[in-house]
């Protein structure tokens, strides 16, 4: 507002002007108007997001969408299980992709439940939703793809580096496997 572009004139830039100048130009440039305040939607408290208590008891699940040189599209889904064990239940968000019949039969045929979260709430699975912003930002948006095999080599090659050499902020600032 109007205090701080008078302080930064006066201490930062040197201009010796007084505070009624300066506001006279303030306003003759229209930097006065009002900026009227959103108003705030009022929001029931989040239902805590619950951390599994073992390895493998949760896994969750989500599709990312991108697409090669050629226009042919990649969908990364994050299928682990011949290195991890497969999971007791898949969390995962109400997409198409997620309460197709084939996939309810997999799941079942596997012996994994599959639990959705609500609808429009996708802090309920804020743990892949973090991951997928990382795998976006660090190299799925920073390259052009030619092909599938460069993509899967890529991305071992960038899990091994985040599970072994990535510090994680959140693990105070070791390694997932340290």
């Amino acid at each position: 507002g109007f205090g701080l572009c008078f302080l930064y004139l006066r201490n930062v830039r040197g201009f010796r002007w007084n505070h009624k100048r300066v506001y006279r130009v303030y306003r003759e440039l229209e930097l006065n108007l009002r900026i009227k305040p959103r108003k705030r939607l009022v929001r029931s408290k989040p239902e805590p997001l619950s951390v599994p208590e073992t390895c493998n008891a949760v896994w969750s699940m989500d599709f990312m969408h991108d697409q090669l040189e050629d226009g042919r599209s990649i969908r990364v889904l994050t299928q682990i299980m011949a290195w991890r064990g497969k999971p007791e239940v898949i969390r995962c968000d109400n997409g198409p992709e997620y309460i197709s019949a084939t996939l309810l039969h997999w799941a079942s045929s596997q012996g994994i439940r599959i639990e959705h979260i609500q609808p429009g709430k996708p802090q309920q699975n804020a743990y892949v939703e973090r991951f997928n912003r990382t795998v976006r930002y660090e190299w799925l948006s920073q390259y052009y793809w030619s092909d599938l095999d460069k993509v899967r080599e890529f991305a071992t090659q960038w899990m091994w580096r985040y599970n072994h050499e990535r510090p994680n902020m959140a693990l105070g600032g070791i390694t997932p496997k340290q």
